[in-house]
């Protein structure tokens, strides 16, 4: 397993020391942005596989009925969970946030993956439609086949992982998973 350490100083600079085959590379961070550039060989040792113990991911718990259009803001959370019965099915809107979009924040070859978790009371309402900052999306969905119900008195988890595969163009992979 190798590793990467990271070192400051006063003037500015930082020090990025990478597994030895790559060598060590220096980065200068402008005082007055604070901004950093990456050259081609520190992209390679920074883009490498992480290792985690554990990780906490952002959840939005909410008394909230789906229905209509919902606005799924990617940059603020990776699980929404509906807690009130759904009043309708519903349509999903994936954005950065109110202000940005999702293609302005990932580039082609990027992917995010978000939950939405829904509490379906007697009707079996479900998600028709995915869009991506507003133009609808056909999901590819796990099994072949977009779901035409809800499952009733249960919490509907669906998993969507959203691939940006060129400018304003997306592929989703969706599964919905009944939890009762």
């Amino acid at each position: 397993m190798s590793s990467v350490i990271i070192a400051g100083d006063t003037s500015g600079s930082i020090t990025v020391a990478a597994p030895a085959a790559a060598g060590t590379n220096t980065i200068t961070l402008p005082a007055s942005t604070g901004t950093m550039a990456l050259t081609s060989d520190v992209d390679n040792v920074l883009n490498t596989y992480a290792t985690f113990v554990n990780s906490t991911e952002k959840v939005t718990v909410a008394a909230t009925a789906a229905t209509g259009t919902i606005n799924y803001d990617t940059g603020t959370q990776s699980v929404v969970y509906y807690t009130s019965n759904a009043a309708g099915d519903w349509t999903i809107n994936f954005r950065d946030s109110s202000g940005a979009t999702l293609n302005s924040v990932l580039t082609t070859g990027e992917a995010i993956t978000v939950v939405h978790l829904v509490t379906i009371g007697s009707s079996e309402y479900r998600n028709t439609t995915v869009q991506v900052d507003g133009s609808g999306i056909t999901p590819e969905w796990q099994g072949g086949s977009a779901p035409t119900e809800g499952n009733a008195n249960s919490i509907d988890s669906y998993a969507y992982t959203i691939i940006k595969t060129g400018d304003a163009a997306f592929t989703i992979l969706a599964a919905l998973t009944q939890f009762a």
